[in-house]
């Protein structure tokens, strides 16, 4: 499809969206764990259920620095058509039964008497991990005002369990992000299994704390039909009890896991996307505007187009209304060694997390710490030189 626009001096633009077929593929990559699934039930092969797995963390990754990135924008002239477009926003829609499809065939396949133990391990992290990434479209859909929108992302984000979100991500982590007061903002020198300790539960309660003030201003308590953060949560019980009265209570295990495992897939997004980064103070107190500068960013295209844009991260931030398939590229902003799969590998291992990615934060701080989001426990060894230490 072409988009036409005109300049502000009256010349004509035509722009052809080159990704606009490809963006499909963040809609199937969703399916992979529930494939896997079926086909493990019907061959009785267990390593079936780790093929996602492979898939996201070592063809995908693989892929990410073979084929590269693309910087590519389209004219802002052309932005409000693209964002008028229904194609891209019904791409986000169908994404979120493919989700629930995965999860529920995990659950199934697990739920099985006959089910070995390593490929229920399997089944829970495949699932597990997938259950996160629907958190992506809850993202996308979340940020948008009409109620259709609110209730797709309820239902993206309920897949994990994670009912909470929303709120607390356009309420607390858009005000907040890339200060210390954000639990979701990772600090220098903060290792992920730290910051995870901090982020889960920190971003929980705030998401709680802020829809129970949002109740309260209406005059409403906090356990009432209206609550936004208990509507989520009562579509992930309902799929939990129906999954338990069909296999019994043996499944409570394989939600548990499966929920902690995609809950901990948004903490390596969060821990990566802002890592160290810093707004500015401001003279009277508190913190600058959150600008491109503050997010890290990457234009690997094939993980960019898993992920809904997902990783054009800095736009979002600046912009956060604008849609997945208008997000920019900038010149000079923070950029991340490889496409969010890849970094997460990076960041399970600190120490070498720590050896890539220090040395960048602090160039982008113009070896200022000050300018830098540190970790007030490793503040004096950062200070001292020991920046690259574990």
């Amino acid at each position: 499809m072409i988009f036409i626009s005109t300049t502000r001096n009256g010349d004509r633009i035509e722009y052809r969206d080159n990704k606009r077929w490809l963006w499909i593929l963040s809609v199937v990559s969703g399916s992979l764990p529930g494939l896997a699934a079926v086909t493990f039930l019907l061959t009785d092969n267990a390593w079936w259920v780790l093929a996602p797995v492979v898939f996201y963390y070592g063809i995908l990754v693989t892929a990410d620095h073979l084929i590269g990135v693309d910087p590519n924008n389209p004219p802002e002239e052309v932005v409000e058509a693209m964002a008028a477009d229904p194609y891209y926003r019904t791409l986000l829609f169908l994404s979120v039964p493919v989700f629930w499809f995965s999860f529920l065939a995990c659950a199934i396949a697990a739920g099985q008497p006959e089910t070995p133990l390593l490929a229920w391990l399997g089944l829970a992290l495949s699932a597990g991990v997938t259950s996160g990434t629907a958190i992506t479209v809850g993202h996308e859909l979340g940020h948008k005002p009409n109620r259709l929108d609110q209730w797709g992302a309820k239902f993206a984000n309920a897949v994990s369990g994670y009912g909470h979100f929303c709120i607390e991500h356009n309420r607390g982590h858009h005000v907040h992000v890339a200060t210390p007061e954000d639990p979701a903002s990772g600090r220098l020198g903060e290792s992920l299994w730290r910051f995870a300790l901090r982020e889960i539960p920190g971003t929980a309660l705030r998401g709680w704390r802020m829809e129970r003030a949002r109740l309260s201003r209406k005059g409403l308590p906090f356990w009432h039909w209206r609550n936004d953060v208990l509507q989520g949560y009562a579509i992930t019980l309902a799929a939990a009890l129906a999954l338990i009265a069909a296999f019994g209570w043996t499944m409570i295990p394989f939600l548990i896991l499966h929920n902690l495992i995609g809950w901990f897939h948004l903490t390596f997004a969060n821990y990566v996307e802002h890592y160290g980064l810093k707004r500015d103070a401001k003279a009277g107190g508190g913190y600058g505007p959150c600008e491109p500068r503050h997010s890290w960013n990457t234009n690997h295209i094939v993980t960019n187009l898993m992920l809904f844009h997902l990783q054009r991260h800095s736009d979002h931030h600046a912009n956060p209304l604008r849609p997945y398939q208008a997000l920019r590229s900038f010149d000079d902003l923070p950029t991340l060694p490889s496409g969010y799969p890849g970094c997460f590998l990076l960041a399970a291992i600190p120490p070498l997390w720590f050896k890539v990615m220090d040395p960048k934060v602090i160039a982008w701080a113009g070896g200022d710490l000050d300018r830098t989001n540190l970790d007030p426990e490793k503040a004096q060894q950062y200070r001292t030189g020991g920046q690259l230490a574990a």
